[in-house]
């Protein structure tokens, strides 16, 4: 991968001949049928016979097609039988096939839905209403480190947790800033922005990338020089499936010490749970940038807990002597703190009480449950007493949990505008709202999405305003038409411009992909 490659596919007007004129896509299983054999003409037609592209695609008659399917779905609430399934999944292992895919698809009429690692909490990756084919990319999983140079590629349908693996295999004192779940997948990861517990550090994932190589409508591979600064601005934080296919980022490795310290303090609410909760407010986006302090509130039937999970990148005198001054309301000893390497913090993190880096591998998450995630942005510290009123909320809406993230340090210094990411200066903490059930069933389904909506209409006065803010990775089809400017502020304007430019025919969408500026013709 250090040497870019440059294949690029035949003209398009043999594809038109292929399929005379993209046609309205057809239901049915003749039609099916139909369409199956004529894409996979196209693809044959447009790639290297010793690559027996017909063993890369499957259509619902074939018997692996729904292992293939579910292999990389994430949400139970998106795998069921009324779910709506794709036409044809393809499994590209050469960058060849992805451009024929794209060629293809586009003259077959279809939608196209490229998969990483399947953890859209809409489903939008592999889901939608329109007749569709997915690009399932797990077989693009590469990994470069170069430890020396502090850099590496790593492609789309790399995971998480593969990723910090392979710089662990090269270096202890090099990390990467990127998400807890190790199953994540890297091309969905990246584009939407990312972060992790080196966000008040280094920032966020992406704004520690520094190349990338991505197919277009056309079906060009291009990398930064050839794509341009503002293609290669969208694909930082805007969401790589509207502008093309991702195919790998080059990024910045980043430092780390030999030893991080790691702790997890919990208190209920008849443990001063609110004073803890509200200090927190004042001290994780303010404190030492080496310090992440992640807060969980869980309801139960008559109380919520509150956790204070953190990474400090030092050692555990110096953190418990740090927040005995700054954050006396949490009561930190010695004894609650854990030192170990970056490497062991992953598995802390993540993956609970692992202690071989090697389950990093993994592609299986522990569990798969159905859920529902939701997003806010606070700039203000709520009031204690508004607390209080919360957490009665919290109680009474059944059990919804929050998940705050605290800003400040890294995320104070970059410009909104740097990235299409805008939520930087001014924003004190991030809340997930989070919802899990194993109950199957439209009415579970409806009782528990019920409960996390009415908690998030509940927080409307102690959050972000005009717009109300939300995070792209964490999903939310609730949120409506106004999805760009909620998610990306004053960037909007500039993905729809670039958008156009790149897509003006808007091949690359979904439910809440960049649109294109309306035609002059």
């Amino acid at each position: 991968m250090k040497s870019r490659p440059t294949n690029i596919l035949p003209a398009v007007p043999f594809l038109l001949l292929l399929f005379l004129s993209p046609p309205s896509p057809a239901t049915g299983a003749a039609a099916d049928a139909s369409v199956y054999q004529s894409f996979l003409r196209c693809l044959e037609t447009n790639t290297a016979p010793e690559d027996k592209i017909s063993d890369l695609v499957y259509s619902p008659t074939n018997r692996t097609f729904n292992s293939v399917l579910q292999a990389y779905i994430r949400n139970s609430r998106l795998n069921t039988s009324s779910t709506p399934k794709p036409s044809i999944i393809i499994t590209p292992t050469k960058i060849p096939h992805i451009q024929a895919a794209v060629l293809c698809t586009k003259a077959a009429g279809y939608q196209l839905k490229t998969r990483s690692g399947g953890h859209d909490y809409e489903g939008l990756s592999y889901v939608s209403d329109s007749p569709f084919f997915i690009l399932d990319m797990f077989n693009f999983r590469s990994i470069e480190i170069d430890a020396a140079a502090k850099s590496g590629w790593v492609q789309a349908g790399a995971t998480l947790g593969e990723l910090y693996y392979r710089i662990w295999q090269k270096s202890n004192v090099l990390g990467f800033p990127a998400g807890i779940c190790p199953t994540v997948g890297v091309g969905g990861h990246l584009s939407g922005a990312g972060y992790g517990n080196l966000l008040r550090k280094y920032g966020l994932s992406t704004d520690n990338v520094v190349d990338a190589q991505i197919v277009d409508v056309n079906g060009k591979l291009l990398d930064r020089a050839s794509m341009g600064e503002d293609l290669f601005w969208a694909i930082r934080g805007g969401g790589g499936a509207s502008f093309g296919v991702i195919i790998a980022y080059k990024i910045v490795l980043v430092p780390v010490p030999e030893t991080v310290t790691v702790f997890r303090v919990e208190k209920y609410l008849e443990q001063n749970a609110t004073d803890m909760a509200y200090q927190w407010q004042l001290v994780a986006p303010k404190t030492t940038k080496d310090l992440f302090m992640r807060m969980l509130l869980q309801p139960g039937e008559t109380t919520v807990r509150a956790s204070v999970l953190a990474e400090y990148l030092g050692n555990a005198d110096s953190l418990v002597a740090l927040l005995g001054k700054e954050f006396p309301e949490l009561g930190l000893k010695k004894e609650d703190c854990l030192e170990m390497s970056w490497i062991q913090s992953v598995l802390w993190w993540g993956l609970d009480n692992e202690t071989n880096p090697a389950v990093l591998l993994s592609r299986q998450p522990e569990s798969v449950n159905f859920g529902k995630r939701k997003s806010d942005y606070v700039q203000t510290p709520i009031p204690k007493a508004s607390l209080e009123w919360i957490w009665k909320k919290m109680i009474e809406s059944g059990k919804t949990g929050f998940v705050f993230n605290p800003y400040g340090g890294a995320m104070d210094e970059v410009p909104a505008t740097e990235t299409p990411f805008p939520h930087r200066a001014g924003n004190l903490y991030k809340i997930q709202y989070s919802i899990s059930w194993k109950e199957a069933g439209v009415e579970a389904e409806k009782k528990y999405l019920g409960q996390i909506r009415r908690i998030y209409s509940y927080m409307t006065p102690f959050v972000s305003k005009n717009p109300r803010s939300a995070y792209l990775n964490y999903r939310d089809l609730d949120i409506g038409k106004v999805y760009g400017g909620k998610y990306f502020n004053g960037n909007f304007e500039r993905l729809v411009k670039v958008k156009t430019a790149v897509d003006p025919h808007n091949f690359f969408w979904n439910e809440q992909s960049i649109p294109v500026l309306p035609s002059k013709a």
